[in-house]
């Protein structure tokens, strides 16, 4: 690790790509966090039985 350390450390402005990973990072679960909480029942029923479900879709487009 020292190997790499030593090359990191001679770069300048090295330490903002941590700060920024964290804060999508942070960011992405906290908007997921939010989406999980506001969504409707009914979206997420429907949505979790489309795999068991055997009908056609009703929007579909011939081609």
């Amino acid at each position: 690790m020292k190997f790499a350390k030593q090359y990191l450390e001679g770069i300048e402005g090295i330490e903002i790509y941590p700060i920024f990973s964290l804060l999508i990072f942070f960011s992405f679960f906290v908007i997921l966090f939010w989406w999980v909480i506001t969504a409707k029942k009914e979206y997420i029923n429907n949505v979790s039985e489309m795999p068991l479900n055997d009908e056609e879709p009703i929007n579909t487009k011939e081609q």
